[in-house]
């Protein structure tokens, strides 16, 4: 029979009363060494019946019924001790209230059963405990759940290795009340749960702030607690999961509106370039997501088309292999989809590997997107929405030049009626190439971790908020527009690598500092001018727009394909440029 609270009442009340009748007959014995005259007898049951009604109602009232027996802990102990010393006095108060009903009656018998009754009721909850924790089959995980979500509710009533001893969260609201009958305490009594209940795991059931659940691990490692989990809900199924680097990192967008993304998106043809990379792949996901009415796919790796194709498996789904820089092909990919609206995220991204191949990375990256305009343009698209990065705003690298350019382009290109914005923000969490995963890998190996210089920071957002806000952004621009995503406070990476390794707790793990690669900055930035505007989304705001020469612009990029010393060329295009 499954366990229901009902059904725990009902057997603790049951119990309760069985011991008590025990206890106090134990007592009156024992008061009467064992031989007790009839006169005594006769009130016997008016007795028990006075005591045993005061002690449930108090056991209620401390709310002892509602703990189930696995989790009987020091805690309830002390609140059975509480309920006696409410309830005995209370029971001498009405017995001296009206003495004819229960006289004659020996007034010790009451402090002889007082002693036996906690003894034998707080023996008989504790009884389960110790066999659970005997038996290494029910030896379960005693954890503190924060958080009063039905997700958390859900979870106390599964069966699995972890049982919730207590309850904080930090609405105020919430605390005092209870959840599935367990009080719940404050977030900041956190720390006292910990300690006097001897908890050993944390489950997190509620989607904190990034700065929030920071303070929480940072409170829970003090108190050595390293098991700590995130209550999640994916593909309509709880799942547990080790706390992680991305949830200490995530940015939550509070202004985030479904509602603008799925009008943009909603029965539209949409092409996708870089469709198998990072953000192409997340972007096709939102856009299936989002009721795209067919989504055209193109990458020039078959791997990447292969591994999107097999994850999502819908036939909205078009795939096109080949490369953005081969004009010819494109075209006729938008002869025969007619696209409505075009999302080119395909690009050569790697700092240090477009240094070294600085030829291929321009035509790739300058030519792919110009051809992606250009074809946008001649063929009615409504709109164009370049995927462009903070390494674009006063460039060290020749990645981030050549984004420059592609900003500029977009920025200034005849449009007739395409609508071109493009939306720059900074590193994606779990990105290919990107430094966590990196972390990832050597810590799995042993480390050490290596780290280009102490003071070197990045701007950090989730890979699947940033592309709804790509999305967003791009439901609201008209044309011309650099939106550049609020990427919050620039995360120190030595910061970012201690704190892996803490969440590995493998702390004998080195750092190794190996010095800036080729292209790299200490420090990223979002934007060029201060003054630039916010929209009405406060995680969105649009860069002032650089006013270039379209023809002048077109003659550069021209020569830059062709220039034998190509940085330096980069260089007169995008003046901000320091190699």
């Amino acid at each position: 029979m499954k366990p229901t609270p009902l059904k725990r009442v009902l057997f603790f009340l049951f119990f309760d009363i069985l011991i008590s009748l025990g206890t106090l007959f134990l007592a009156y014995n024992l008061r009467f060494n064992f031989t007790i005259e009839d006169i005594f007898i006769e009130n016997f049951l008016a007795v028990f019946a006075l005591l045993v009604s005061v002690k449930v109602t108090f056991m209620a009232l401390f709310h002892i019924y509602g703990v189930a027996w696995r989790f009987f802990s020091l805690g309830e102990l002390k609140k059975i001790l509480y309920v006696h010393l409410f309830a005995y006095p209370v029971v001498l108060f009405l017995y001296y209230l009206s003495p004819e009903t229960f006289n004659p009656f020996p007034r010790s018998v009451l402090m002889i059963d007082f002693f036996l009754s906690i003894l034998f009721l707080g023996l008989f909850r504790v009884l389960k405990r110790l066999i659970v924790e005997n038996d290494k089959n029910l030896n379960l995980t005693k954890s503190l759940l924060i958080g009063t979500t039905p997700l958390a509710q859900a979870l106390i009533k599964d069966k699995t290795n972890y049982y919730i001893a207590a309850v904080v969260d930090d609405e105020e609201e919430n605390i005092g009340t209870y959840f599935s009958n367990m009080k719940v305490s404050g977030i900041n009594e956190i720390a006292k749960a910990v300690e006097s209940l001897e908890i050993r795991s944390v489950i997190i059931a509620k989607d904190f702030e990034a700065n929030r659940l920071n303070e929480i691990y940072e409170k829970l490692k003090k108190l050595k607690i390293h098991d700590i989990k995130i209550l999640s809900l994916k593909n309509q199924e709880k799942k547990l999961k080790d706390l992680s680097i991305e949830d200490l990192l995530a940015r939550r967008p509070k202004d985030l509106d479904k509602e603008s993304i799925k009008n943009f998106i909603d029965s539209r043809v949409i092409l996708i370039t870089g469709a198998g990379g990072s953000i192409g792949s997340e972007i096709s996901r939102q856009c299936l997501e989002y009721g795209a009415k067919q989504l055209i796919l193109l990458d020039h790796s078959e791997f990447n088309l292969y591994s999107i194709g097999e994850e999502l498996k819908s036939d909205k789904m078009v795939f096109v292999m080949q490369s953005v820089v081969d004009k010819a092909s494109m075209e006729k990919v938008f002869e025969t989809y007619k696209p409505q609206i075009v999302i080119h995220a395909a690009a050569y991204k790697h700092v240090p590997l477009v240094e070294q191949n600085i030829e291929q990375a321009i035509i790739n990256n300058v030519i792919g997107t110009k051809n992606s305009i250009d074809l946008s343009i001649k063929h009615g698209v409504e709109k164009f929405v370049l995927i462009s990065t903070d390494k674009a705003v006063r460039p060290t690298s020749v990645m981030g030049a050549t984004k420059r350019i592609c900003e500029l382009y977009a920025q200034n290109v005849p449009c007739k009626e395409t609508e071109i914005v493009s939306v720059r923000f900074g590193n994606v969490l779990g990105s290919s190439g990107s430094v966590i995963p990196l972390f990832k890998k050597q810590i799995q190996e042993g480390g050490p971790l290596t780290i280009t210089h102490p003071d070197v920071t990045r701007y950090f957002m989730l890979i699947g908020e940033a592309c709804e806000l790509v999305l967003q952004a791009a439901s609201i621009g008209k044309g011309g527009e650099v939106f550049v995503l609020d990427m919050g406070e620039p995360v120190k990476i030595l910061d970012l690598a201690k704190k892996m390794i803490e969440l590995s707790s493998k702390e004998e793990i080195d750092i190794s500092f190996i010095g800036l690669r080729p292209g790299e900055k200490l420090y990223e930035e979002l934007f060029l001018d201060m003054r630039d505007a916010k929209t009405q989304y406060d995680s969105i705001a649009v860069a002032q727009k650089t006013h270039m020469d379209i023809e002048k612009l077109n003659n550069d990029i021209a020569e830059l394909i062709t220039a034998k010393d190509k940085v330096t060329k980069l260089k007169e295009i995008v003046v901000e440029f320091k190699a």
